[in-house]
């Protein structure tokens, strides 16, 4: 659900979006028995950042450069989910997924305001390093 509410206040909406998706069903890998070894339950999502007619440029730059790692050399945003039995229920996950990704993509990044550190946590951090240096010397054996 906030997913859809943070696409919601965009200029688009979760069906525009959804609707430049493209699907592909296959078998699930791994164990499971006769029910994975004769069912295309797994999906995979396609969503195209590049080609999209929903976002505006601003936003495809910032969605590159957020999710830069996922994205294919194309600009194709994969997203494969094999985790429910049925391939309806993995394709809405894989939507979900897909809104979640894109809204956090979207997200302003608040600014780091420089500060520093308290006189107090400066204090402390001296004492402990003092601690540890008279510790260490009572360590030491006199040879003399």
């Amino acid at each position: 659900m906030l997913a859809f509410a943070i696409i919601n206040c965009m200029n688009f909406s979760k069906e525009a979006i959804l609707s430049e998706c493209t699907y592909k069903a296959s078998r699930s890998s791994g164990k499971g028995g006769q029910h994975v070894n004769k069912t295309e339950s797994r999906v995979s999502l396609f969503f195209n950042v590049e080609k999209s007619e929903v976002l505006n440029e601003f936003e495809k730059r910032q969605l590159k450069e957020s999710l830069a790692i996922q994205l294919s050399k194309d600009g194709v945003l994969q997203i494969d989910v094999e985790t429910g039995r049925s391939q309806l229920q993995n394709k809405k996950t894989a939507q979900n997924k897909l809104l979640k990704l894109i809204s956090k993509g979207l997200e302003k990044k608040k600014k780091r305001k420089a500060t520093k550190p308290t006189k107090a946590a400066i204090r402390k951090r001296l004492k402990a390093k003092k601690r540890t240096a008279e510790k260490k010397e009572n360590r030491k054996k006199d040879f003399l």
